[in-house]
């Protein structure tokens, strides 16, 4: 027996504008599901202010309070996260959830190539179209000639799973239509193998200045705001208010995707959450409980494992992202790492919004590569734009960093 599929996941009705709505889960546990709902919830443009989450190791309970927008696409929202749960199966003509069986085979990988005249603001609107289509970019090759035209080729996957068909492609071509304009020449779109994918033209070099300045994992005393230190984020573990969990409790200012954060640190050290609360106060300050365990049900006793937890919770709590303006030659280039989980996914929309920054701070892009490199033991998903300063940069380094981190942190 189970829980009827439309159960799963229920969605509140609409308050007075400006409340929250409640997203409420209720399905068979796996590891690392509290990161996968917080990533989808994300990626449609949603905040978290509160959150509940319960479980036994095999069925869990969650909770999230949340607020989004107008254009929201609720519906959508709810098939989504649906299917992020546990895999269901019919039993006597009612659906039911059960265990998956085997992992999910890998999306189909297309390459989306078109070449159009540049403008301010045009890779930002393209970026906007393949996020409403659901079109999750994987890598990015951006290029413009001297003739003022623009190369654009977009590795992308279908979350609708359909980009395959002439239907879907022709939607992508009229979207990107509509948003483009005249200044469109071509658009192709084809289906690529993951050899092609493997070797696409983003360069697999970083300068050592960059890593180790830029990929530094000690715990910063300045961010590109200049406002926050490592004393605003606190992080203590506490082994004594329970017999078989460690509480971690955690007070730090807010940012976008805070949650999914957390849930991503825990899901890459195999923790697992039995009870949980977040809550949002006055001046945007946070405050998460979390009773946890390690992988064998076990509380975390070994001091190097709960110093290592605790400080990677703090670093990643103030710098989720890491974003840095450096000199490439005579050059300007702009570079934002994003920590790509250990089941090979990021956070989403982070080239929407370095792109929309960007827009925003009037300054233009000449090119930009978007990959991934090993840096230490982890791997991150590293986006490259250089700058088109023209005579000058539109504006000082220093705000085009500062403008990028803090729309990359929802601090606009």
């Amino acid at each position: 027996m189970g829980i009827l599929h439309d159960d799963v996941v229920v969605i509140g009705p609409v308050g007075r504008e400006g409340e929250p709505r409640v997203i409420t889960v209720n399905c068979p546990d796996k590891t690392g599901l509290g990161c996968d709902l917080c990533r989808i919830i994300l990626f449609f443009g949603l905040s978290i202010v509160r959150g509940d989450v319960s479980t036994d190791g095999k069925w869990c309970y969650l909770v999230f309070w949340v607020v989004g927008n107008s254009t929201t696409r609720w519906s959508l929202l709810k098939k989504r996260l649906v299917a992020a749960c546990p895999s269901f199966s019919s039993a006597s003509g009612i659906s039911y959830y059960c265990s998956e069986s085997q992992p999910p085979k890998p999306p189909d990988v297309f390459l989306l190539k078109f070449c159009c005249y540049d403008r301010r603001g045009l890779l930002h609107d393209v970026t906007g179209v393949l996020c409403e289509l659901e079109l999750i970019i994987k890598k990015v090759k951006v290029s413009t000639t001297p003739d003022g035209k623009v190369m654009d080729l977009f590795f992308i996957t279908d979350t609708r799973e359909l980009l395959h068909t002439k239907k879907r492609q022709d939607e992508t071509r009229v979207c990107l239509n509509d948003v483009l304009g005249d200044v469109i020449i071509s658009c192709d779109i084809e289906i690529v193998g993951p050899g092609i994918t493997a070797c696409s033209q983003t360069s697999s070099f970083l300068p050592s200045a960059i890593t180790e300045d830029m990929f530094d994992l000690e715990v910063p005393t300045k961010l590109p705001t200049g406002i926050l230190t490592s004393h605003s984020v606190s992080v203590t573990m506490d082994n004594s208010l329970s017999p078989a969990h460690t509480l971690v409790q955690i007070v730090c200012q807010d940012h976008k995707g805070l949650l999914y954060d957390i849930m991503r640190t825990l899901k890459d050290y195999n923790i697992q959450i039995s009870y949980g609360r977040f809550s949002i106060r006055q001046r945007r300050n946070c405050e998460i409980d979390l009773f946890i365990m390690q992988a064998d049900g076990k509380k975390i006793v070994d001091p190097s494992k709960k110093n290592a937890l605790s400080s990677r919770l703090r670093m990643e709590l103030l710098r989720p992202l890491k974003v840095a303006v450096v000199s490439r030659g005579p050059d300007v280039e702009l570079l934002v790492a994003n920590p790509v989980e250990i089941s090979g996914k990021g956070r989403p929309l982070v080239f929407y919004d370095i792109t929309l920054a960007l827009k925003m701070l009037n300054t233009c892009i000449f090119s930009a590569e978007v990959g991934r490199h090993m840096i230490g033991d982890r791997e991150y998903e590293v986006y490259r734009v250089l700058l088109d300063e023209g005579d000058v940069l539109p504006v000082p380094r220093n705000k085009i960093e500062e403008g990028v981190w803090k729309m990359l942190m929802g601090w606009e």
